[in-house]
């Protein structure tokens, strides 16, 4: 077998920054040599969390999790969805499953115990660590090595900072209701061509010849723009990728609650038109997490082709956080 050389990893400039020494119970020292004061979680908080696979005989390759530090200042949320490889070589030994855990472990470790990075930095750093963990043995320059989407939320008493990278949702609601949908849309928004290709694809019959050559065709275009300039970005082995995430912050006081959908639980505002992301919003709150998933699944079921609703898998993997504060 040929062996690959792998790639240096190298952390861009702009996230090469002095780490912050930390005192007892998590607290960062201020200048003048104590730990910074800081306000605690001393309220009560719902956080609800449901992850089922798309396919019962496949691994589930989402990752979910919440850290709460025991300091009780703040704590953050992570959500990824594994990109599943196409058929063939990727150039890498290991499982979209043990990327996704290998980069969310290090996420949720990061975001809670070094406060004064941003969470572009964050994520910079994660991929430089998961990439290195299997630099030696793979060939991390490969398109499809194993990459995810990404959303980062962490929150203290004075602001609510968020990341989005592909097409995974955040959901951020106001004190009176009001909720605002954190988007990448890049994935769903390509180059009108190489959407005519796959509404072209999409109208031809499941597991025939003709669908199956232009499906072909319409994942090398697609793959061609994946982590390019004029495409998509994902999570793999660059740690550049994370300066093209949707990032910014909100003050804690007009955030009441967040949720983080991965795509195949998105598909009941995105795919099934069952409501807009405020009504989606409102269900979680009212039901939770896995009554939106078995939704999903329900009306998966009724339209197994995609007839109805078009879409490029019957299930797919579903993971939903929801945080209220």
């Amino acid at each position: 077998m040929r062996r690959h050389t792998p790639p240096e990893v190298i952390i861009p400039a702009e996230f090469r920054r002095p780490l912050r020494w930390y005192g007892p119970f998590g607290r960062p020292f201020a200048a003048s040599g104590g730990p910074c004061e800081g306000v605690v979680q001393t309220g009560r908080m719902r956080i609800e969390l449901a992850t089922e696979p798309g396919d019962p005989a496949r691994p589930n390759e989402d990752y979910a999790s919440v850290a709460l530090p025991a300091s009780g200042q703040g704590g953050s949320l992570v959500l990824l969805d594994g990109v599943t490889p196409p058929e063939g070589a990727v150039g890498c030994l290991h499982s979209v499953p043990w990327f996704t855990a290998r980069l969310g472990g290090a996420l949720s470790e990061l975001s809670v115990s070094l406060r004064d990075m941003t969470l572009p930095e964050i994520l910079a750093e994660s991929i430089s660590r998961t990439a290195e963990a299997h630099s030696s043995t793979c060939d991390l320059s490969h398109p499809r090595t194993p990459q995810a989407t990404v959303v980062l939320v962490r929150w203290d008493a004075e602001r609510v900072e968020h990341l989005v990278l592909s097409d995974s949702a955040l959901l951020l609601a106001g004190p009176r209701g009001a909720v605002t949908a954190v988007l990448d849309r890049r994935l769903a928004e390509l180059p009108p061509p190489v959407r005519a290709m796959r509404d072209q694809v999409r109208a031809l019959p499941r597991g025939s010849t003709e669908r199956e050559v232009a499906g072909r065709a319409y994942a090398a275009k697609v793959e061609a723009l994946r982590n390019a300039e004029d495409g998509f970005f994902t999570a793999a082995a660059d740690p550049s990728a994370a300066l093209r995430a949707v990032a910014g912050e909100t003050a804690r006081a007009d955030v009441a609650a967040v949720a983080a959908l991965t795509d195949g639980a998105g598909r009941w505002t995105d795919t099934f038109r069952e409501g807009d992301w405020t009504d989606c919003f409102a269900l979680l709150r009212k039901e939770g997490p896995q009554h939106l998933i078995d939704r999903v699944r329900e009306l998966e079921t009724a339209d197994p082709q995609g007839l109805a609703f078009p879409r490029g898998k019957r299930h797919d993997d579903a993971a939903v956080v929801y945080a209220e504060f």
